[in-house]
């Protein structure tokens, strides 16, 4: 009995001594973004990671919680295939007009520095839909210099 524990608890420090680096190997990724003065409903935004060619690769974020609308995210809508999986637990409401909005995201480090982009696509009901509105390469150099989107973004900023 005493050498399966020691053998346990040895098999166990060595999974732990494992596992650590791995899980420290993510950092969090505050997600900055306020919206222009419009007239209209909410925004909806989808905040996503594409690769160096331009490929979606995981979504990040969605604000507005009626996945009937998310069609209208259309780069993102295409990338993520609208597959509940790929944004279940990463929504919530959307966001008001001069609003700002702030999320904090787990990302690998693998990730910075690695040709990949933060995009947003952004719509209003009955108004114009911007896809990849804002496009920004996810760099330590680039963390906390706001970027101004082509439509409802009037800044967004990406702290780690």
């Amino acid at each position: 009995m005493k050498t399966t524990l020691k053998t346990l608890a040895a098999s166990l420090f060595l999974a732990s001594a494992l596992a650590a680096p791995g899980l420290a190997q993510a950092r969090p990724v505050t997600l900055t973004t306020q919206l222009q003065s419009y007239s209209g409903d909410g925004a909806y935004l989808a905040f996503y990671l594409t690769d160096a060619k331009g490929q979606y690769q995981k979504t990040l974020w969605v604000a507005g919680k009626k996945s009937k609308y998310y069609k209208h995210l259309r780069d993102w809508a295409r990338g993520s295939g609208l597959r509940a999986s790929e944004f279940d637990g990463v929504s919530g409401a959307s966001v008001g007009n001069g609003k700002s909005l702030k999320v904090t995201v787990e990302l690998a480090d693998t990730l910075i520095d690695a040709g990949y982009e933060i995009r947003i696509d952004s719509a209003v009901e009955d108004q114009r839909e911007n896809p990849a509105e804002v496009r920004v390469p996810l760099t330590k150099q680039g963390a906390g210099k706001p970027v101004t989107g082509r439509g409802y973004v009037k800044s967004f900023t990406y702290d780690m």
